[in-house]
């Protein structure tokens, strides 16, 4: 089976890789390493257990519970709550750990498990390591839960569960808590991918005061992500212009990802967003060491309008985990990615799609400007990416022929592009991704760096 555990959590089909049995199994190991790491407290340890709207959620649900309590651990069941929300709730349950089955964007076939640490954090690199250690054996299969080397209590040791009914009340009045805005007057679409926020979000928005037109709210266990959510923002556009709203907010199943889309309809991705929060903190002094932290995917745009008022963008490779690991390292406090998975360091532990609608609709209020001039303070830039299939993707690094094609290309771009080679992580491939003022031009700078990857490696 080789590592369970990707840069979000195990995440495969359900019911099939991502099994009852192998749920269980990584209930017990992941309940075992959060006691082994926690302090001396009274009492058993306790991870908290949110889900979004998947059918398969309940089945996964009751297996991983049940590994938990197989190891003494109690458990603190919430039901569906945003991902955000369960890295929020094990702070304020004051659990020792939080676990959470989503696959987030994914198709309804597919789910998730995650773990969050218990000061709302994912869990490190070693502590998913050492999970995996006690699922699979040396071969890479999974051992039988009598083999995993773990305790198995019994009698009043045995673990419990317990839900919480006031889970979704928790997690508005956080949100709520950290932007102080009214958001009276302002007629805003939400659309909730018939998600885990189908009932958080347009209740947030609608207690601060909104006019709110709700869509894809109806979850039926089968239409998460299906033609809507932010994945698929024409929809919410369409609504918008019908409505005539003011802003239209986009979730994912999970609602860590947040979409807008302005008052004329056009989308507003997670680079902007970051551009319009970050340059309006920059602006009024509050952005520590002014700058962000974006991947090497989003728009060279928004490297342009930070440098443009005296900021700066710090590149990361692709993965909301290593935009965290840099802010935390860096104490910068905003960063994200284009698809719209932002965080708010000083406000959250993760991605959180309402904290950053809030965030973005403070500086609507701030400003007093529609959404669509806000967008305008970053220039979106014409990208090309170009995949080239090769036969081996580990010959790219130090190829020379690869390395004069690259540096051609860069001088040819010069200080107003870039181009960015590098391989797929699971596929065959070598992906181009080139970014300049000037799409034909670029297209063409682009292919020539493809051809001569073929050419070498193909």
């Amino acid at each position: 089976m080789g590592r369970l555990f990707g840069t979000d959590g195990v995440r495969e089909i359900a019911n099939g890789a991502l099994s009852p049995e192998l749920a269980f199994r990584l209930g017990r190991a992941g309940a075992a390493v959060v006691a082994s790491k926690r302090s001396a407290r009274d009492g058993a340890p306790a991870i908290v257990i949110g889900r979004d709207t998947r059918l398969s959620g309940d089945m996964l649900e009751a297996a991983l519970a049940a590994g938990m309590m197989s190891v003494g651990t109690r458990v603190l069941r919430v039901g569906v709550v945003p991902t955000p929300g369960v890295a929020y709730l094990v702070r304020s349950l004051e659990a020792d750990a939080g676990a959470v089955i989503s696959a987030s964007h994914n198709p309804v076939e597919y789910n998730g498990i995650k773990f969050f640490s218990r000061d709302g954090f994912k869990l490190s690199d070693e502590e998913e390591v050492e999970i995996e250690r006690h699922v699979l054996d040396g071969a890479g299969n999974v051992r039988s839960e009598l083999e995993d080397g773990l305790p198995r209590p019994t009698g009043c040791n045995v673990g419990r569960s317990l839900d919480i009914t006031d889970a979704q009340d928790r997690y508005v009045e956080f949100v709520k808590r950290t932007c102080d805005v009214t958001l009276e007057g302002l007629k805003i679409v939400v659309d909730c991918a018939n998600g885990a926020a189908f009932a958080c979000t347009p209740r947030l928005l609608r207690e601060l005061g909104a006019d709110v037109v709700a869509m894809s709210d109806a979850p039926d266990g089968t239409n998460i992500n299906v033609g809507c959510g932010s994945t698929h923002p024409e929809a919410v556009s369409r609504a918008v212009v019908e409505a005539g709203a003011d802003i239209g907010l986009a979730h994912d199943g999970d609602a860590d990802r947040l979409i807008a889309i302005d008052e004329r309809g056009r989308v507003v991705d997670g680079d902007h967003i970051m551009a319009i929060c970050g340059l309006h903190l920059l602006r009024q002094g509050k952005l520590p060491r002014n700058s962000i932290v974006a991947t090497v995917y989003s728009n060279l745009g928004l490297v342009k309008a930070f440098e443009r008022e005296g900021g700066s963008v710090v590149l990361t490779k692709a993965g909301d985990r290593y935009v965290l690991e840099e802010m935390r390292r860096t104490g910068i406090i905003l960063g994200g990615e284009q698809s719209g998975h932002i965080i708010f360091l000083d406000r959250s532990t993760t991605g959180d799609g309402a904290i950053t609608a809030l965030a973005l609709l403070c500086v609507v209020r701030e400003t007093m400007q529609p959404l669509s001039a806000l967008a305008s303070w970053m220039q979106t830039f014409p990208q090309v990416l170009v995949n080239v299939r090769v036969r081996d993707k580990n010959g790219l690094s130090g190829n020379r022929a690869i390395d004069e094609a690259v540096a051609r290309a860069t001088e040819r771009l010069g200080d107003d592009g870039r181009i960015f080679v590098r391989p797929s992580g699971t596929e065959p491939l070598v992906r181009v991704l080139g970014e300049g003022p000037d799409r034909a031009s670029l297209e063409q700078v682009v292919g020539d760096v493809a051809r001569a990857i073929s050419e070498a490696l193909g």
